[in-house]
């Protein structure tokens, strides 16, 4: 049984068209994505001002988070275990500052009842 010839004419076709969509695809995409300052100045001039203007906040915004990461590298943790233990923290301390504003805003609304009612103050009353 004889085997097939190899259809080299097919396969130099296909190694070019390989080619072409590999290397064509990304390079017209490089030719027809504008740059950054083309995007800019068809910004309009309000739009451009404010850009401008907050342009150092997201500078500074983007070096406290590289800032954070290296950080959180060092530990021997993987980083997305670390930025979990970190929001929960920051949670838990949110949620008992929270509680201790309620708190006092409970307490401010008890003084003022007792205000109001012509009771001495909590303070006071405690004393004796």
């Amino acid at each position: 049984m004889a085997k097939a010839p190899v259809n080299w004419w097919l396969w130099t076709k296909m190694l070019v068209a390989g080619g072409a969509v590999c290397v064509g695809g990304p390079a017209l995409v490089r030719y027809v994505q504008p740059t950054d300052e083309e995007l800019f100045q068809k910004y309009n001039p309000e739009l451009q001002k404010r850009s401008l203007e907050r342009r150092y906040e997201r500078e500074k915004d983007f070096d406290d988070f590289v800032v954070k990461l290296k950080q959180q590298a060092k530990s021997d943790k993987p980083i997305w275990t670390v930025q979990k233990e970190e929001a929960d923290e920051l949670a838990r301390q949110k949620k008992l500052q929270d509680t201790l504003k309620l708190a006092e805003e409970v307490k401010a609304r008890r003084e003022a009842m007792r205000r109001e009612a012509g009771l001495p103050a909590e303070s006071e009353s405690s004393r004796r």
